[in-house]
Formats: structure tokens, C-alpha cells, sequence
């Protein structure tokens, strides 16, 4: 798996839906979901969990800061925002995911 950091002061990485597809498989991280309730509700990654205040504090303050987390957002932006916040809280292994969900289904609209 080849992750692609930008900036080295960047304390997430982004990655790539391939790359992602692999850190499912084999390191079982958190997903999370950063975009609205209805575009969730209409369709996510399986596993993901919407992003909301109360479950970012709860993950501040209670979360495995060990675990992998994988954020996405619609299309990688927000996403970014949402991984250096976590980041920046001791969450040592975060990623945001290039493309986002868009990218995500435009991928696996034929699978």
C-alpha cells in the first residue's frame, strides 16, 4: 500500500480508494461519515458511522486513539478538515479518503 502525504507537517494522510479498500480488509478502522444525514441515510460506506457533535466529542474524550480512523466527505475536502481535527487530538493513524464517497460509488457503481 503506497499513501501519498502532501505536506510533511500533515498529521493525517489522504489515501487513495484503492489504498482504502486494503485498510478495510486488514486494519478494520473506524469509518466515518462527515457529509449530511440524508445524503447518509441515501447511501455509505458499509460500517460508517455518521459524523455528529455528540460522537466527535464522545471519540475525543472516550475514543481509541489507536485505532485507524477513515474519513470521507462528498468529494475529500471536508474530509481533510475532519481528519487534522482528530489528528490533532492524538489519534495516531488518520486518513482522509482522495475523491470521497463520490469517488468511492463512481468505483463501485459496476462491482
Amino acid at each position: 500500500m503506497t499513501l501519498q502525504v502532501i505536506n510533511t507537517a500533515m498529521k493525517y494522510k489522504k489515501i487513495s480508494i484503492a489504498d482504502s479498500e486494503q485498510l478495510i480488509k486488514e486494519s478494520k478502522p473506524m469509518i466515518l461519515d462527515c457529509r449530511d444525514m440524508k445524503d447518509y441515510k441515501a447511501g455509505h460506506l458499509e460500517d460508517a458511522l455518521h459524523v455528529h457533535e455528540g460522537l466527535k466529542d464522545s471519540l475525543v474524550k472516550r475514543g481509541d486513539k489507536q485505532r485507524s480512523l477513515l474519513i470521507y466527505c462528498y468529494y475529500g475536502h471536508a474530509s481533510e478538515h475532519l481528519a487534522e481535527f482528530f489528528s490533532d487530538f492524538g489519534f495516531k493513524d488518520v486518513y482522509s479518503l482522495e475523491g470521497g464517497y463520490s469517488g468511492w460509488k463512481e468505483k463501485h457503481q459496476d462491482a
